[in-house]
């Protein structure tokens, strides 16, 4: 007897893509610990010595100082091709 071969509807396709794409996106952002929020781009992250990260909004609710601040930049930070005239 044959195997019944699986069809994938295009949109059910579609969705599982979308799915798999914006999850793979979403472990490797940074996310303020207490709040849960995606930084905006141009905003200072702080983290701490327990190696928890906390946005500027976030950062007046913690009474120790952070170990570093640094800035949150575009995806192209140093991956951008640029033109240069001679």
């Amino acid at each position: 007897m044959p195997r019944a071969v699986a069809t994938i509807d295009e949109q059910d396709l579609e969705r599982a893509l979308l799915r798999k794409s914006v999850g793979s996106l979403a472990g490797r952002r940074d996310r303020c610990a207490d709040c849960g929020r995606t930084p905006l781009i141009g905003e200072t992250l702080h983290r701490y010595a327990g190696g928890s990260t906390v946005c500027e909004l976030c950062r007046p609710l913690r009474r120790g100082e952070p170990v570093e601040s640094e800035r949150v930049r575009h995806s192209e930070a140093g991956l951008a091709v640029r033109v240069q005239r001679l």
